[in-house]
C-alpha cells in the first residue's frame, strides 16, 4: 500500500528539489521580447518522438501554444474556428475556409497548400495519428479553401481536425524523414530550441494573428520524477507544474494546486461471455457490492470523483442529460470464484484491486487477483481470460467525443471489448450515437448509449480521475484543461 501523503516526510520533498536546482536559470532560454517574466514550466513526460506532431508529443506543442489546428473544441466538445473560420459538409467532403493574415513562425504564409501538406503527411504516416485510425482521409487545395474527404460520410471530421496530432506546420517542418516543429508553428509562442529530452525554449511571436502573448517566453524542463516536480513548485523553482502526484499534494500549499477532472474513468469490466458473470444477476451482485466511495477516500485520498456513469465531470453535459438506468436485480454469488486482472503501470490500480477483492469477498465471492505490467496482460484481457478487469480508461479520445470510446469498448465488434459484450440493443444505441450529427442531438444519443451499456452491468464505473496541477502564487490565467490540450496560453503570465 502507498504511504498516505500526510506521512511523507518533508525532507523527501526538500531533497528532490536538488534535482531541479538551477534548472530554470542560465542560457537555454530564447531571448524573448517585450516586458515581463518568462514562464518556467516543469512537465511530466519527456518528448518520445522528437516533438513530432504525429505522435503524442503533439500535446506538448498544443499546451505550449506553439502549434495550432484548423479548428478547436469548446467545453462541450463542439468545433470552433481556429486556423479555419468556417466549414461546410457535402456528403463525405468538408470544405474549410482558411483564416486570412496568418503567418508561420518562419515568416511564410498559411496557405491551402501548406494545410494540405500537413494533413497529407499525417494521413500517410506510419503509424497514423490515433485520430485517423480507421479513417481514409485526403485533402485538396482550392484557393483559400481546403476540402477534406473521407471514404464514408463522417460527422466528426471537424472534431478530428482539432486533434493536436493534426497541427498545421510550415513546409520547412516536413523536409526530413521526421517532422521538426522548431520555428514552424502559428501560435502565440515560437518554439526556438529543443535540448533532447531535457528542455525546450519558446519566445513570444509578435507576428501572431490573434491576441499577443502576455509573457515574453516559456522555459520548459522535463521532470519525470513526481517528487521533484512537487519540490520545484514548493521551492519556487517552477511557475507551473504538471501532474503533481497524489502522494505529494498534501505537503504542498493547497492554494497552489488545482484538481482538474479528467475524462478518464476507473471501471470494472465484467466478462459477459463466460464464467460467473455470464449471469446478469451475478453481475448485479458484484455491482451492488462495490463501495466506490471508500476506494476514492482510501486509495485516491479523496482526490477523485465517485462515478455516476461512464462519463464523468470532465464532460459536464453528461450529468445534465443522464436519467435513471434499469438494471437486473442482484442474485446470490453463492461462493463463486472469480479472477480479477489489472496492471501495475498505474500505481493506484493494484490498490484498487485489493480493495475490490475485500469488498467482493464480503459479498460472497471468492476472489483471486492477477496483476502484471500492462504490456503483459492486455492480450489476455482482450481475449476474455479474466472474469473481471480493472481499467483506467480515457472516455474521450482525440476527437473530444465519447462515441468512439463507447463503441470500441462495448460494441459486438468493438476493438477493445474486454467485457465480451454482444447485445443487440447496445449495438443499436452505439450505432445511432456514432451516426448522429454533432451537437445536442449527438450528446443525447451518447447518453442513451451509455444507459444501454450500464443496463447490462457489463461495466461498473467506479470513479473519475483528476490530475493535480501546480501553479505558483505569481502565475495568472493558466489553463486547467481536462483534455490536456491547453496549459500556457496567450493570457498566461507571471506577475
Amino acid at each position: 500500500m502507498r504511504v498516505p501523503a500526510r506521512l511523507v516526510p518533508l525532507i523527501a520533498v526538500t531533497a528532490a528539489s536538488a534535482l531541479l536546482t538551477g534548472c530554470f536559470s542560465g542560457g537555454d532560454s530564447g531571448s524573448g521580447s517585450g516586458q515581463g517574466k518568462r514562464i518556467r514550466l516543469a512537465m511530466m513526460q519527456p518528448p518520445r518522438s522528437g516533438l513530432s506532431p504525429l505522435s503524442d508529443d503533439a500535446f506538448k506543442l498544443s499546451r505550449w501554444s506553439t502549434a495550432e489546428t484548423l479548428v478547436k473544441l469548446d467545453a462541450d466538445g463542439d468545433a470552433e474556428p481556429a486556423l479555419a473560420t468556417e466549414w461546410k459538409q457535402s456528403g463525405p467532403s468538408w470544405t474549410f475556409t482558411l483564416r486570412d493574415g496568418v503567418t508561420f513562425h518562419d515568416g511564410t504564409k498559411l496557405t491551402a497548400e501548406a494545410v494540405v501538406k500537413s494533413l497529407t503527411r499525417a494521413a500517410a504516416a506510419s503509424p497514423k495519428p490515433r485520430i485517423l485510425d480507421g479513417v481514409d482521409l485526403t485533402a485538396k487545395a482550392d484557393g483559400d479553401k481546403v476540402t477534406v474527404t473521407t471514404a464514408t460520410a463522417d460527422p466528426l471530421v471537424p472534431q478530428r481536425l482539432s486533434s493536436p496530432q493534426l497541427s498545421i506546420l510550415a513546409a520547412k517542418a516536413y523536409k526530413g524523414k521526421t517532422v521538426d516543429p522548431v520555428g514552424a508553428g502559428t501560435g502565440p509562442f515560437e518554439l526556438t530550441k529543443v535540448n533532447g529530452t531535457s528542455s525546450a525554449a519558446l519566445d513570444r511571436y509578435d507576428g501572431y494573428w490573434g491576441k499577443k502573448a502576455k509573457a515574453p517566453g516559456i522555459d520548459v524542463r522535463f521532470v519525470p520524477d513526481g517528487t521533484a516536480r512537487a519540490a520545484a513548485l514548493r521551492s519556487g523553482e517552477a511557475d507551473i507544474v504538471e501532474a503533481v502526484p497524489v502522494s505529494q499534494a498534501a505537503v504542498l500549499d493547497q492554494d497552489l494546486i488545482t484538481e482538474v477532472p479528467m475524462p478518464r474513468t476507473n471501471t470494472l469490466y465484467l466478462n459477459t461471455e463466460k464464467g460467473a458473470f455470464k449471469d446478469a444477476a451475478v453481475r448485479a451482485a458484484a455491482r451492488e457490492a462495490i463501495d466506490a466511495e471508500s476506494i476514492v477516500k482510501g486509495v485516491y485520498e479523496g482526490r477523485a470523483d465517485v462515478a455516476e456513469g461512464l462519463l464523468g465531470p470532465a464532460l459536464p453535459w453528461a450529468a445534465e442529460l443522464r436519467k435513471p438506468v434499469q438494471r437486473a436485480k442482484a442474485g446470490d454469488p453463492a461462493g463463486k470464484t472469480i479472477t480479477i486482472g489489472t496492471f501495475t503501470d498505474r500505481a493506484e490500480l493494484p490498490e484498487v484491486a485489493a480493495a475490490l477483492q475485500q469488498q467482493l469477498q464480503k459479498a460472497g465471492f471468492k476472489v483471486k487477483l492477477d496483476v502484471r505490467e500492462y504490456a503483459n496482460i492486455e492480450s489476455d484481457a482482450l481475449a476474455g481470460e479474466f472474469d473481471a478487469f480493472i481499467l483506467s480508461r480515457a472516455t474521450v479520445l482525440d476527437s473530444g467525443d465519447p462515441a468512439a470510446y463507447l463503441y470500441s469498448d462495448f460494441a459486438s465488434d468493438g476493438s477493445f471489448n474486454i467485457a465480451q459484450l454482444a447485445d443487440p440493443a447496445v449495438d443499436k444505441a452505439l450505432k445511432k450515437a456514432g451516426e448522429t450529427p454533432t451537437g445536442e442531438a449527438r450528446r443525447k444519443a451518447v447518453i442513451a448509449a451509455e444507459a444501454a451499456v450500464l443496463g447490462t452491468d457489463a461495466a461498473v464505473p467506479m470513479l473519475h480521475e483528476r490530475v493535480i496541477q501546480g501553479d505558483a502564487a505569481g502565475v495568472a490565467d493558466v489553463a486547467h484543461d481536462p483534455r490536456e490540450r491547453e496549459l500556457v496560453t496567450a493570457d498566461t503570465y507571471v506577475k
